[in-house]
């Protein structure tokens, strides 16, 4: 029987646009954080922090989200690989990510963190302080996952690439390798 290597290999494209989709508690901070460096993440989390002192103040979405695509567009026109750090449930979420992809000429990726309901509760759970989102939010992330994920929605979007892993396992042994990309 052929060996078959157990960690799935995310091939990205450099430069590119990584949108991290998953529920509040999914993993996409820890995620992000193992495989980029520092400087090539946008957390919305962060920008929050930034404007309002609190990570999670929603009162400061809106400001935040308006600070990371001005420099999610910066970094896009200078060609530079990034990664948004975001729940990304929504769909209309995703589309601004993807226009500013586009008119940079660069391709999107979706890494969509599928964990059972169970798991991204629990993780939710064991967070500290005001990092804790209320459940009732955390479930309504899920199942708009889920709504995105029904059929093949995320890939009609116009995402050049959908890289769904479903388990802890598979997100523990994924690697990410890029792939310099001729124009860049």
């Amino acid at each position: 029987m052929p060996s078959m290597d157990p960690s799935p290999v995310i091939r990205l494209p450099d430069p590119c646009l990584v949108v991290l989709v998953g529920a509040a508690g999914a993993g996409k901070s820890t995620f992000a954080a193992r495989h980029f460096a520092p400087g090539e993440i946008l957390s919305s989390d962060a920008y929050r922090a930034r404007l309002a002192g609190d990570a999670a103040d929603q009162r400061a979405t809106a400001g935040a989200f308006s600070a990371l695509h001005r420099d999610l567009r910066r970094r896009l026109a200078a060609r530079q690989l990034t990664i948004v750090d975001a729940t990304s449930v929504q769909h209309r979420a995703r589309a601004a990510l993807l226009r500013d992809a586009a008119a940079a000429g660069i391709p999107a990726v979706a890494i969509v963190l599928d964990l059972p309901p169970d798991v991204v509760l629990a993780r939710n759970a064991e967070r500290t302080g005001s990092r804790v989102v209320p459940e009732d939010a955390v479930r309504r992330h899920l199942e708009a996952l889920r709504r995105a994920l029904a059929g093949d929605g995320l890939e009609r979007e116009g995402f050049s690439a959908v890289v769904r892993l479903r388990d802890t396992g598979a997100v523990a042994a994924a690697r990410v390798e890029r792939v310099r990309s001729p124009a860049a």
